[in-house]
C-alpha cells in the first residue's frame, strides 16, 4: 500500500481529529472523520439516488468545512491541472 498523509483538521483535538490520506495505488480518498447521527443519516438514506439503504461497510461522514482545503490538496495531488 502507498498511502500517505495529506492533512489534519486545523482545530483537531486529542479525541477528534478528521484526517484525509491518499492511496497513490489505487487513487482513492482515505477520510476519517465524524459520523454523522441518526437524523442525518435517515434523511441522506432517503434522498439517495440508490434508492436504497446505505448498505453494511457504508457510513455517512461529517467532515467539517475547515477541512476543504485538505480534500481540495488531496484531489489536487491524485489529478494535478483538474479545477
Amino acid at each position: 500500500m502507498n498511502i500517505h498523509f495529506v492533512g489534519i483538521d486545523p482545530e483537531t483535538d486529542e479525541d477528534g481529529c478528521p484526517t484525509v490520506w491518499v492511496d497513490a495505488d489505487t487513487e482513492d480518498l482515505l477520510i476519517q472523520s465524524y459520523q454523522a447521527d441518526e437524523e442525518t443519516t435517515t434523511t441522506c438514506d432517503a434522498l439517495s439516488p440508490a434508492r436504497a439503504p446505505i448498505p453494511p461497510g457504508e457510513t455517512v461522514v461529517r467532515i467539517p468545512k475547515r477541512m476543504i482545503p485538505i480534500i481540495r490538496k488531496a484531489c489536487d495531488e491524485l489529478d494535478p491541472g483538474v479545477l
